[in-house]
C-alpha cells in the first residue's frame, strides 16, 4: 500500500514538473514574435501580462520606443531594447499597477530576448513592457538602469522572432521613440 502512495506521489510530481508555460503570439506589421511566458518562476508579472492578453487590453497595443548604443548621448548605464504597450500615458495610467517582482526573487535575468516590465518607481508596473536586445545586466536586480537598484520584473523570453525584435529596434526613431510606431496587430495565447 505504501508503494502505491508513492508512485501516486510520483506521479502528481511529475504531471505537475511537466506543465508547460504559456506560449504568446505578438503579431506585427514586420512579422510575428512568438513568448513563452515564465508563470513559474514569476507568477504576479505572467498572470499580470496573461490577464491582460485575454481582456484584449493590447487591441490598440504598439511598439512605440527603441533603445540602442547609438541613442542615449551620454548616458552611463546603456542598454538595448524595444518598448512596446499601450504607450498613451492617460490610458496606461488607468489601469491597475502590479507589485515588483524583481530577478533576485524570480531568477530571470536581462538576456537576449527576455520580456520584461517598463516601470518608473517599484510597484508601477501594468501594461508596458520591453524586449531586451543582447545581455543587459544592468537591469537586473543590483543593476543601476534605474537609482534604486530594484531592476525590473522579467517575466518570458522570445522563443521564435528575434528577427522581428531586431528590425524594430533599427527603424528610425527621435529621442528613441519611433517616428512610425510598429503596430501590434494581434496579442494572444498560442
Amino acid at each position: 500500500m505504501k508503494n502505491i502512495y508513492l508512485l501516486i506521489f510520483i506521479l502528481i510530481l511529475a504531471n505537475f514538473s511537466n506543465a508547460q508555460n504559456p506560449k504568446i503570439e505578438i503579431i506585427t506589421t514586420f512579422g510575428i514574435i512568438e513568448l513563452e511566458i515564465y508563470e513559474d518562476k514569476a507568477p504576479v508579472t505572467a498572470k499580470n501580462f496573461l490577464h491582460h492578453v485575454d481582456l484584449n487590453t493590447f487591441k490598440e497595443a504598439c511598439f512605440y520606443r527603441v533603445v540602442r548604443m547609438d541613442n542615449q548621448g551620454n548616458r552611463k548605464t546603456k542598454i538595448e531594447v524595444i518598448q512596446g504597450g499601450l504607450f498613451h500615458d492617460s490610458i496606461v495610467d488607468q489601469i491597475p499597477t502590479i507589485i515588483h517582482e524583481n530577478t533576485k526573487q524570480t531568477g530571470i535575468m536581462h538576456t537576449d530576448g527576455v520580456i520584461s516590465m517598463a516601470r518608473n518607481q517599484p510597484g508601477s508596473a501594468s501594461t508596458e513592457f520591453f524586449i531586451c536586445i543582447g545581455k543587459q545586466a544592468s537591469l537586473d536586480y543590483g543593476g543601476m538602469r534605474n537609482s534604486d537598484g530594484q531592476g525590473f520584473a522579467a517575466f518570458g523570453k522570445v522563443i521564435n522572432g528575434m528577427d522581428v525584435v531586431r528590425q524594430i529596434q533599427l527603424q528610425k526613431d527621435k529621442g528613441q521613440m519611433l517616428l512610425e510606431k510598429i503596430k501590434i496587430l494581434s496579442l494572444k495565447c498560442k
